[in-house]
């Protein structure tokens, strides 16, 4: 059966990012070409393993989460990102921020979205 998308829920360092309106995560394994003259078909392994996420918010300047995501940009240190599912935990990493840009529109909410880059493999929860 399908999730519904409002049930995911990200937090950093402990604490949920309040207003969270979208996140997405993407996990990639490089490709290392071990082809050779001997055969016309492609040959390949697998590599480096990564991953990354975003998120979308409300902006909500005194948000705990968005500050600790703020702070982790702007001085090049990390956080703990937790990622649950129907209110329970299911897996953590550490992650750098690595983008993170504010909308302010005339008379609509203002927004923030986050870039962040996993520092290493994703943790299962127990």
């Amino acid at each position: 059966m399908a999730m519904n998308g409002s049930d995911i829920l990200v937090a950093i360092d402990g604490d949920v990012v309040g207003s969270q309106r979208d996140v997405s995560w993407e996990e990639t394994a490089e490709e290392i070409d071990i082809s050779s003259k001997d055969s016309r078909a492609g040959r390949y392994l697998s590599g480096r393993y990564g991953s990354t996420m975003s998120l979308e918010a409300l902006y909500v300047p005194t948000d705990t989460a968005f500050l600790a995501l703020q702070s982790a940009l702007r001085n090049g240190t990390t956080v703990e990102v937790w990622r649950s599912e129907l209110g329970a935990y299911e897996e953590s990493a550490d992650a750098i921020v690595t983008a993170l840009s504010m909308n302010g529109p005339d008379m609509a909410e203002s927004t923030a979205s986050i870039s962040l880059r996993i520092d290493g493999e994703w943790a299962s929860g127990t």
